[in-house]
């Protein structure tokens, strides 16, 4: 789908590698510039195995690693040379460091008038916080994600995975997209995106801000419940295991009382009104908890799933890999590597009619392929190749 668009992926850790990652596997050539020691952050973050980083495999898959140091003012003169030949330039760099390496994008765009260019930093290009370095740690914490997350009584709640980064790499790679299409179709020069951490991950909290605009109130965090349905919660077993629920829809909580029993419930009108139930969502839940205490996880589930009701076992990893539905929409692939043998990813996410996402290859070892695109894109020979390496530029 996206063959013949060339990306230069000059970012590190997360958001904005993950971008291109997601490019990477529609078919776009994506190219990996590292700096020739250590390279990408990533590769050292998290679970290792034989000393190669776990994570960096995934988020590598179907790029090319090229070295090359941009703290030498011959490397920035590649990487201008190689963005002159690309569609797309990624960076998370801060802003004052790109513009003194001269690989901004005013800079590259003089010379590749079409070039679109995504920048990911913490708090954005503009503002009194742009200069500051950013994690996806601080957007989850300033998006308002974490004032709502955790127990009524307990702590601001942090997610064990890169949430922020996550969000604002889905951003990016449709941004991305939406660029190039107003680029080829409209006949448009390219253009710069700026995605920061905090803004994408409080889009998808508008509750809170409605609520606030609207009626004054400040929500709070409730656990697993959720001010808007009734029931909503995580309940556990008989065999003590645990089911989510969601009974957003008038009629689901309906069916749910029918379910359990509580046929009552159904016919009155405190309980039956979605906004009046809300008022009494405690006593849902315990009614609800309750039933669901009495039975085992595979009990409640074949009820659940009989009456049509929006139930779903909590999985741990090895049961979401063994679904079977998780197996039948072949969700994880198994792809050969050269150092760890082979390793189970996930699949390309989005499905279309036409054509299906790839993963060719895990993450490349360091500069694997720094001699090959130097060759290739700028057409240097081995000779100049030998000469950068020797002078450590690459």
């Amino acid at each position: 789908m996206l063959a013949g668009i060339r990306v230069l992926d000059m970012a590190s850790l997360a958001a904005a590698p993950l971008a291109a990652t997601y490019l990477g596997e529609f078919g776009a050539d994506v190219i990996k510039v590292e700096q020739p020691q250590g390279g990408d952050a990533i590769r050292g973050w998290g679970v290792q195995k034989d000393g190669v980083g776990l994570m960096w495999k995934s988020v590598g898959r179907n790029k090319r690693s090229v070295t090359i140091d941009l703290r030498k003012e011959e490397g920035q003169s590649l990487v201008r040379e190689l963005a002159a030949k690309c569609d797309v330039v990624i960076a998370n760099t801060r802003p004052h460091t790109l513009t003194k390496w001269g690989l901004d994008y005013a800079a590259l765009s003089a010379e590749n008038p079409k070039l679109v260019m995504l920048h990911v930093t913490g708090f954005g290009l503009s503002g009194p916080k742009s200069s500051r370095p950013g994690f996806g740690t601080l957007g989850e914490a300033m998006s308002g994600f974490a004032h709502t997350t955790g127990e009524a009584d307990g702590p601001p709640t942090l997610p064990a995975f890169m949430l922020a980064d996550g969000v604002a790499s889905l951003n990016a790679a449709y941004a991305i997209m939406m660029a190039l299409y107003h680029r080829d179709v409209h006949g448009s020069d390219g253009q710069l995106i700026d995605i920061n951490l905090v803004d994408p991950l409080a889009r998808l909290l508008e509750q809170s801000l409605l609520t606030y605009d609207q009626t004054g109130k400040v929500p709070h965090r409730a656990g697993n419940r959720w001010n808007i349905s009734a029931p909503r919660n995580t309940y556990r077993t008989k065999d003590d295991k645990w089911l989510a629920m969601s009974g957003s829809a008038p009629t689901i909580a309906l069916r749910v009382f029918r379910a359990i029993g509580r046929d009552d419930l159904a016919e009155h009108p405190d309980f039956s009104d979605p906004q009046r139930r809300l008022g009494r969502a405690e006593e849902v839940d315990a009614v609800v908890a309750e039933w669901i205490l009495q039975q085992t996880l595979e009990e409640a589930m074949r009820v659940f799933e009989e009456q049509e009701i929006a139930a779903a076992p909590v999985y741990d990893i090895s049961d979401l890999i063994d679904d079977d539905q998780m197996q039948a929409r072949q969700v994880f692939v198994r792809i050969d590597d050269d150092e760890l043998e082979s390793m189970l990813v996930q699949a390309p996410v989005p499905r279309f009619s036409g054509s299906a996402g790839i993963v060719d290859t895990l993450g490349p070892k360091l500069g694997q392929h720094t001699n090959e695109v130097l060759a290739e894109v700028l057409g240097l020979d081995d000779s100049h190749i030998g000469d950068l390496r020797t002078r450590k530029v690459i």
